[in-house]
């Protein structure tokens, strides 16, 4: 057993990239993930990447702040420290919306962020990890579990017909900035 862990394909096209993603599913050999400096569309659903679920917690978070700003309201003004205001009732329901608004709008925000840094591991004060350090600024990268893929040098002929300017065999799994 070999040390590769990763064989990289780096492009300087996009459109190459494409057409290298193309010829290894065509070949069944799996694709681990893709680096590219600039969005791409369309390669989502080429590689078979699901639908965020980040809009689910976004209605999760938001349903929670309604429902803790009405309770929070209502104990304060019903059980708490119950105030005659003009005769009208203890929960009179349509003053209290622009505070349900917005602890409906803060819950949803901080959940959201704190989701997205929890699913994406970018906390504050993490150093970033990459595989390729060109592929933030100029260069196209695919990359292969070489565990996963029967032939290397079957996925590197496969790379350089696709338009490959460059195939690495990575030992290991990050590149760290520090």
């Amino acid at each position: 057993m070999s040390d590769i862990k990763y064989i990289l394909g780096l492009f300087d096209d996009p459109d190459d990239m494409m057409h290298g993603i193309d010829k290894l599913q065509e070949n069944n050999i799996g694709i681990y993930d893709v680096y590219t400096p600039m969005p791409i569309h369309g390669i989502e659903n080429k590689l078979g990447v699901k639908r965020s679920r980040l809009p689910i917690v976004a209605f999760i978070c938001g349903v929670t702040g309604t429902f803790t700003a009405l309770a929070m309201m209502y104990y304060m003004m019903v059980h708490d420290w119950p105030m005659n205001v003009g005769g009208k009732p203890n929960f009179a329901l349509p003053d209290f919306i622009p505070i349900t608004f917005e602890l409906t709008v803060l819950f949803c925000a901080f959940g959201m962020v704190g989701a997205f840094f929890y699913r994406t591991h970018l906390f504050p004060g993490r150093a970033p990890r990459v595989m390729e350090l060109r592929a933030t600024s100029d260069r196209f990268v695919i990359a292969i579990d070489a565990s996963l893929a029967n032939d290397n040098e079957k996925v590197d002929s496969l790379l350089k017909e696709a338009g490959a300017i460059e195939i690495k065999h990575n030992d290991r799994k990050y590149i760290s900035y520090e």
